[in-house]
């Protein structure tokens, strides 16, 4: 019988003993027949005169550094859809988490902002097969995440601010899953400023088998001119100077070409199935001085697949006189993601606060 993972519209007409549930502030349990139940919560003065079952409690409030669990889930079974929404000046403040099986520490571990690819806390649409952030900050996830035993996903406040309300649905699948199924990672890293002639490093030290299968950086430029011509490597199964893959060139390695410029003397944005320059935020004149750009690339169709190890750098090159490359100090945040067995590696520690401020 069909488990009902792995969908696509050739998989969509077969039926399935699989079963859906969804979590949000309106059934925190995901039980079967608990939606809407609510008496008090965020919508209980504007529902007064309705009462239970009329939007009582849409959303939920979060306190200054309180940390909430948003699912808590039985397995075995897949997260398929993600549907969340915060205002923007929180989504550097807030850390997304993820816990497979009971693991201690988390596989999935980034500011909310970038796990969505809107790490610059300034609203962008993007319309890709992973992620889609749909107006007005309405953030969108469909990586497919499967567990065996146990979900757990938890969000942190850092700051001692109070957040009136945080709107989110999630939406997964209870059935078998497949011996071969690897569980998703995404780890945040950011070099501000990167070291003058260092590369930026988005994974080291990964172990275990599994596949490398998307990218997002918030980058922003501290120099004036082009700043992508720097090469993206990975370094497999014992790779060490030289990488196994090596990409030509930043706006190559995204999908793009020859400096994303179209029209001439324009950035041409755009957001596609599988790679994207769906943000760029240019000087004001005034007080907004640099350049920043929120790009993705999901290896969606080309997972590069290691069998024991993995590390993932990207130079950051601009030019000089006389034709030179320039080595670039600027301020360079990636969200990588993958799929491997468990158990992980534990991730460095994420940094403070001040450390990921959009500043």
């Amino acid at each position: 019988m069909f488990n009902g993972l792995n969908l696509s519209l050739g998989t969509l007409s077969r039926l399935s003993n699989a079963e859906t549930r969804s979590i949000s502030a309106e059934n925190f349990t995901g039980e079967k027949g608990k939606g809407g139940m609510a008496t008090e919560g965020t919508g209980s003065r504007v529902s007064r005169e309705l009462g239970q079952g009329w939007k009582v409690s849409p959303s939920i409030n979060i306190k200054g550094q309180q940390v909430v669990t948003l699912a808590d889930i039985a397995g075995p079974g897949a997260i398929q859809h993600i549907w969340l929404t915060v205002a923007p000046e929180w989504w550097r403040k807030l850390v997304i988490r993820f816990y497979w099986d009971g693991e201690d520490t988390p596989s999935i571990e980034t500011p909310l902002g970038d796990f969505f690819c809107s790490g610059w806390s300034a609203r962008c649409n993007v319309t890709s097969l992973a992620v889609c952030v749909n107006p007005a900050g309405g953030f969108n996830c469909y990586w497919e995440m499967p567990f065996r035993q146990h979900a757990r996903i938890t969000i942190e406040n850092l700051v001692d601010a109070d957040i009136n309300g945080f709107y989110y649905q999630i939406t997964y699948t209870l059935t078998d899953v497949p011996d071969d199924a690897a569980y998703l990672h995404a780890q945040w890293r950011r070099s501000n400023p990167l070291p003058y002639q260092q590369v930026h490093t988005l994974l080291d030290g990964v172990k275990g088998q599994g596949h490398y299968v998307g990218t997002y950086l918030a980058w922003g430029v501290n120099n004036n001119g082009w700043w992508g011509e720097g090469e993206i490597k990975f370094y497999l199964d014992g790779d060490r100077e030289f990488p196994t893959i090596c990409g030509t060139g930043t706006e190559d390695y995204f999908g793009g070409a020859w400096n994303f410029e179209f029209p001439p003397g324009q950035y041409g944005v755009f957001s596609s199935p599988y790679s994207g320059l769906p943000q760029v935020i240019k000087p004001d004149g005034l007080y907004q001085s640099q350049q920043r750009f929120g790009m993705y690339r999901w290896h969606i169709m080309d997972p590069i697949r290691f069998k024991q190890d993995l590390s993932v750098t990207i130079q950051a090159l601009g030019w000089r006189s006389e034709g030179r490359y320039l080595p670039l100090q600027d301020d360079i945040a990636s969200t990588a993601l993958w799929y491997q067995t468990e158990p992980h590696v534990p991730f460095p520690a994420l940094p403070d606060k001040n450390a990921l401020e959009v500043i």
